[in-house]
């Protein structure tokens, strides 16, 4: 009997060793269209209540409520999407075309500073790097732009089938997941909040930090005000630094040029309209945020950039938040329980002081 039992364990460690093998294979040769699917369960997750609503208010079939959503999706997000990245591709290749425009301004900057202060904070290989990092960052984005619309395509294909399948998707998952129901919904509730929160917060948090830096470059007289408002708006998901990384330098470039009342008004905007904004959109989408640690957002940005291009800035951070959310749940799951047998098993004479002393 004790034989058939060990057998029976090899076999399934062996079996579960095969299913991994091909289940990495299988993840290595679609990695190209890793990024759509990632995008196909953000989607389907922020729309799946929109979807519910439908078919029980008004009846709507599945494939019907497939199609709204495509079309609302495309016209709402990407299409505002396509068109920012339409006005970012051009700027990016007059920049390859023209790599002094960017240049030209912060070694005149590295000049003033210089001149008035003595001090040489730009140096010819401080230059070199710079342009080196813009050139590996002009080079992600135009490889980014060029597999844009094959990612829609599969994410749509993937988005589509996934909403008509909506409950049976969900329940082959408890069937086959080695976990229980409680613990599965679990992972649903954390795995809407942490899509939320970096699928809309950290997106409509960088809009509004883009469109408010936007107004005080137009208003200080900062040229290509639109180019540098965008910027600001990326840099907003890089914690504790955030926007701070382009409209600081921003205000001591026109200090430095003797603009001294568009560098203080910039200095006053960044801090209070911009600083106070992230605090109002946090405040208001509270209850449906996550608390995302900024390590993991660090981390994501970092690694979204290097495996997705320009989109990993939100699937580097989810990815990394749908990780820790299966950590929680095998904790629950297998460790947890573990930890408290472990704690039970206590001596009978060391069960007694601790029962006395709680009396």
């Amino acid at each position: 009997m004790e034989n058939n039992k060990q057998d029976y364990k090899i076999n399934r460690y062996f079996f579960l060793a095969v299913i991994i093998v091909f289940a990495a294979l299988l993840l290595w040769t679609l990695k190209e269209f890793f990024t759509a699917f990632l995008a196909a369960v953000m989607f389907y997750v922020l729309s799946k209540p929109l979807v519910y609503w439908l078919g029980k208010r008004w009846n709507w079939k599945r494939t019907n409520s497939a199609i709204l959503v495509i079309i609302v999706s495309f016209f709402s997000i990407l299409l505002p999407i396509g068109v920012f990245a339409t006005m970012l591709y051009s700027k990016v290749v007059q920049v390859a075309a023209n790599p002094d425009e960017i240049i030209k301004p912060i070694k005149h900057f590295g000049e003033i500073i210089e001149h008035r202060f003595g001090v040489n904070i730009i140096s010819v290989e401080s230059l070199a790097k710079i342009q080196s990092f813009g050139s590996q960052l002009i080079r992600s984005i135009l490889n980014s732009s060029f597999n844009f619309f094959t990612t829609i395509s599969m994410m749509y294909f993937f988005l589509y089938f996934m909403i008509i399948n909506t409950g049976r998707l969900e329940a082959s998952l408890i069937l086959y997941l080695p976990f229980k129901r409680s613990k599965m919904i679990l992972f649903g509730n954390e795995l809407k909040a942490q899509t939320f929160s970096n699928a809309v917060g950290v997106p409509l948090i960088s809009v509004v930090h883009g469109l408010l830096a936007f107004v005080a470059y137009l208003i200080a007289g900062v040229n290509d005000a639109g180019f540098w408002g965008v910027v600001t708006g990326f840099a907003s998901v890089i914690p504790l630094v955030g926007t701070g990384l382009i409209w600081l330098p921003t205000s001591i470039y026109l200090l430095a040029q003797g603009h001294t009342w568009q560098g203080i008004f910039i200095i006053i905007w960044g801090l209070l309209v911009i600083g106070t904004s992230d605090n109002v959109i946090r405040f208001v989408l509270a209850k449906r945020m996550a608390d995302v640690h900024p390590i993991v957002t660090v981390l994501g940005v970092i690694i979204g950039l290097k495996s997705f291009g320009i989109t990993g800035l939100i699937f580097g951070p989810l990815m990394i938040s749908y990780f820790l959310i299966l950590l929680k749940i095998y904790y629950v799951e297998y460790q947890k329980p573990e930890a408290e047998r472990k704690r039970t098993l206590l001596p009978s004479y060391l069960q007694f002081k601790t029962s006395k002393i709680k009396v």
